[in-house]
């Protein structure tokens, strides 16, 4: 052989096994750039995608790479699903970047937010196999910070349903007679005035003139004359009736010394073919629904009378059993029952809460704004209603607002069983699975309580959970919350998030920090310190979330 050949194919071999042994060298941070940054919170992930741009001559024929996205705080840290990157020579299914030419490469990650993400960094680690050999890569830094707006929706922030009470301070009953007259007469026979609704009429309105916790609102005449006959003449004679019954109630409102009785008002009606048709509807007459066709048939009131006139037969029974009852004034009292003070309701609650009924015990609860006094309402009225679901499901509303999920969710869960077909509780049921990180279950629930006011921002927190900002803000639709003003300010809605802001009926720290996001985003640096300062005066949590959120990176609020 000759030997200078022999060295020199020698000296190729360990230049090529030199090579193949060649480590990867160092990835370097501007290699990569990261959308979104800062990075940013969509419902409860933090989504994101790196995109790396490899160089030419960097990535090894045979190196396999795992890249992990970190996210990392200052005790802690958290990984996403790792991409794989490999040079050509490499069988596997990873992203392949040329040795001569390199290439880009994309690394998406979805990591679970925790509230520590505030001050972080996203890292990215690198473990090499090389023809089976293994080593790690020097992490590099392709991110920072979390914006966590998104998170401030959660279904700890939406308020349960409430089953409602019932109770009214005033309740309206109407009571009434019928005077009756003959046929072409206005007179006011003594045998109508004797009969016991008339007699009723009159000693209702004597009592509610005498207690003290009723009041006559007003007292009406209504008087008909039926529609046979001719018009004019029955114009005159439904009028005469109606000035007769209208003199006899005032007489009548006289020697009884009844003074207040708001207003007496009084009309008349010629010919009553509504109520004759409605008379004829419930009848038993053979041929009515001949009558009611010629009634439809013929919209001039004369063309009717003479058709059904023509109806000789029929006529007689009509003549009979049906026109005597249009040959009418009726009087209708409307009396005013006025129920309990506030003070007089909470001194019984205090002396002796079993003289409430359920909704007037409901009622006291919505009197007070403290949630523990509420709590201490819904407990009694459990122990004294312990059949009514409403007593249990808004027991266990002060519960959630406490932050005692378990206990409101064993008495919501009560509530269900007391009333299955009740909404509040199914509704609430579903923030409870929405806590624990059961949507599938919490969609049903919450889903089955389609009706009750609270449902459209558990649906819309529901949403934005799930990132989809758009089905949020129709969920949301015309409500005036934080939930709702936060989907708008995440969708860039500024105007109509300052309106539904406005709109919020009792403020609380959430809604002013929004307020303030909402100035930061705007650059209005008196909006932002305005509210910032409100929210932490409510909620001292507020000011710390503040100086670590980046939504207010360039304000310095160290004097807040």
């Amino acid at each position: 052989m000759n030997n200078k050949f022999f060295y020199l194919a020698l000296g190729v071999t360990v230049l090529g096994m030199t090579g193949c042994s060649k480590k990867l060298g160092q990835f370097k941070s501007d290699f990569f750039s990261t959308n979104p940054t800062p990075l940013e919170t969509v419902g409860e992930q933090v989504p994101g995608t790196v995109t790396g741009r490899i160089p030419a001559k960097f990535m090894l024929k045979n190196a396999k790479v795992t890249a992990t996205p970190v996210i990392r705080w200052e005790n802690g840290e958290v990984s996403a699903n790792p991409v794989v990157i490999q040079g050509e020579n490499v069988r596997a299914n990873g992203q392949v970047v040329s040795f001569a030419d390199g290439g880009t490469v994309s690394i998406p990650f979805n990591i679970l937010y925790q509230s520590d993400m505030a001050n972080s960094d996203l890292y990215l680690n690198f473990a090499v196999d090389q023809n089976g050999k293994i080593y790690s890569l020097p992490p590099v830094k392709v991110g920072y910070g979390v914006v966590a707006t998104s998170t401030l929706a959660s279904a700890k922030t939406v308020t349960p349903a409430v089953a409602k009470d019932n109770f009214q301070k005033v309740i309206t009953e109407k009571y009434s007679a019928d005077i009756h007259f003959l046929i072409n007469q206005a007179n006011i026979r003594a045998n109508q005035t004797d009969k016991t609704d008339y007699i009723d009429l009159n000693k209702k309105l004597l009592e509610a003139n005498s207690a003290k916790n009723m009041e006559i609102a007003g007292i009406t005449v209504n008087s008909y004359a039926s529609p046979e006959g001719n018009l004019d003449f029955n114009t005159q004679l439904a009028e005469k009736r109606e000035l007769n019954t209208t003199n006899l109630i005032e007489n009548q409102l006289k020697k009884d010394k009844i003074s207040e009785f708001g207003e007496l008002t009084s009309s008349f009606t010629p010919e009553d073919w509504e109520g004759f048709e409605k008379l004829v509807e419930k009848s038993n007459i053979q041929d009515k629904d001949l009558i009611l066709s010629v009634l439809r048939m013929y919209p001039d009131p004369e063309q009717r009378e003479r058709e059904i006139r023509n109806l000789s037969a029929v006529f007689n029974e009509l003549a009979d059993q049906i026109l005597p009852q249009l040959r009418y004034s009726r009087v209708m009292a409307s009396i005013n029952v006025i129920g309990k003070s506030d003070q007089e309701l909470i001194n019984l609650f205090n002396t002796d809460p079993e003289a409430l009924t359920v909704d007037e015990m409901l009622y006291i609860a919505t009197l007070t704004n403290d949630n523990m006094k509420k709590m201490e309402v819904y407990n009694k009225a459990c122990e004294v209603f312990p059949k009514d679901y409403r007593s249990f499901n808004d027991l266990g509303l002060t519960q959630y607002v406490a932050g005692d999920y378990d206990g409101a969710e064993a008495n919501f869960a009560h509530a269900n069983r007391l009333n299955p077909a009740a909404k509040e509780p199914e509704m609430n049921l579903g923030l409870i699975s929405m806590i624990k990180g059961d949507y599938n279950k919490a969609d049903s629930q919450i889903g089955a309580a389609a009706g009750v006011p609270e449902a459209a921002d558990a649906m819309g927190v529901y949403h934005l959970a799930h990132g989809d900002l758009s089905k949020a803000i129709n969920s949301f639709g015309d409500s005036k919350t934080n939930n709702a003003a936060l989907a708008q300010i995440l969708a860039q809605d500024y105007t109509t998030a300052k309106a539904t802001l406005g709109g919020i009926k009792n403020p609380d720290a959430t809604t002013y920090y929004l307020n303030a996001v909402l100035g930061a985003r705007t650059n209005n640096e008196a909006m932002v310190m305005n509210n910032l300062r409100q929210a932490a005066k409510l909620d001292p949590q507020m000011l710390k979330r503040a100086k670590s959120d980046l939504e207010f990176a360039k304000y310095n609020l160290s004097y807040l």
